[in-house]
């Protein structure tokens, strides 16, 4: 499964969605994205959300930055 992952690079101050960013990882289920991501990143993680089908072509056509990551 792709899960696509809101988050703020910076965990000191409120988040703002002017500075909201994505990223795209592969895993069995949410928990495990955010294992991965407590492991690897300082990121706030504001949202998590499965992505699959019509929702993930969308992506993979329109993000120029589309880029899977695999923990």
């Amino acid at each position: 499964m792709i899960f696509k992952v809101f988050y703020q690079e910076t965990t000191n101050e409120a988040p703002r969605r002017e500075y909201t960013k994505t990223m795209y990882v592969e895993a069995n289920a949410v928990s495990e994205v955010r294992e991965y991501l407590s492991e690897t990143t300082p990121y706030m993680i504001e949202h998590i959300t499965e992505i699959s089908g019509d929702f993930l072509e969308y992506e993979k056509e329109n993000n120029p930055d589309f880029e899977v990551v695999k923990p």
